[in-house]
């Protein structure tokens, strides 16, 4: 019989960088976002959802400072409602972003600057991944675990994964699918948008699903 692989359950933070790159108006904001690079854009668009105390009425860093800052409220919702993990990759998420600004200012064309220190601030995030000392082989072991698991761990391999081979993929699922041949429960695990949940309710959601598989296994005993 072949022996499962383990899940090693690991977690990351987020180092910022500062680019020294600022916008004080909504077309600065435009043009910056065109010019970014792919590491400052998945910086505040992706890592947005890491945040523990993140504004839950915002999908994204830019959505935030258009509402909180700029009081652009209809643009906020806009922004909002682009799905990063529906884009194949950061550059058509960039384009999507700046189009959908492109498009709010040919409707609202007159903007004011923001007083100075409300800028928005172009950031990069250094990712530092690590483990956290807790390997599981089966369902079980892997509910108690993820039980216990900080958020930092469930961002990483359900959220920040979907950004590694294979795309799409959260690495819970991959696992269950791979190693544990629960194709279906990984499927169900999978189709738990990330878009729309919190950290702490896609982990409550883990949870149920996988405690239903496991009763699904025992009633077959």
């Amino acid at each position: 019989m072949e022996e499962i692989k383990p899940f090693e359950f690991r977690q990351c933070i987020t180092i910022i960088k500062a680019t020294g790159k600022k916008a004080k108006t909504l077309r600065e904001f435009k043009d910056r976002i065109a010019d970014a690079s792919d590491e400052s854009i998945s910086h505040h668009v992706y890592h947005y959802f890491q945040k523990e105390k993140r504004i839950l009425e915002y999908t994204n860093d830019f959505a935030q400072w258009a509402g909180e800052t700029l009081k652009e409220n209809i643009l906020a919702e806009q922004l909002s409602n682009v799905d990063p993990y529906s884009f194949k990759s950061v550059n058509d998420l960039r384009d999507e972003i700046v189009g959908v600004i492109d498009a709010y200012l040919k409707t609202f064309s007159k903007t004011r600057a923001v007083l100075s220190g409300d800028e928005f601030y172009f950031n990069e995030g250094v990712t530092l991944v690590s483990p956290v000392g807790m390997q599981v082989k089966n369902l079980a072991e892997f509910l108690i675990a993820i039980r216990y698991a900080e958020l930092e761990s469930i961002y990483y391999h359900f959220y920040e994964a979907r950004l590694r081979p294979p795309v799409e993929v959260d690495d819970f699922s991959h696992w269950f699918g791979d190693a544990l041949n629960k194709t279906g429960l990984a499927d169900r695990i999978r189709s738990i948008d990330p878009f729309m949940h919190s950290l702490e309710a896609a982990r409550q959601h883990i949870i149920e699903l996988v405690e239903d598989e496991l009763k699904n296994d025992m009633e077959k005993f």
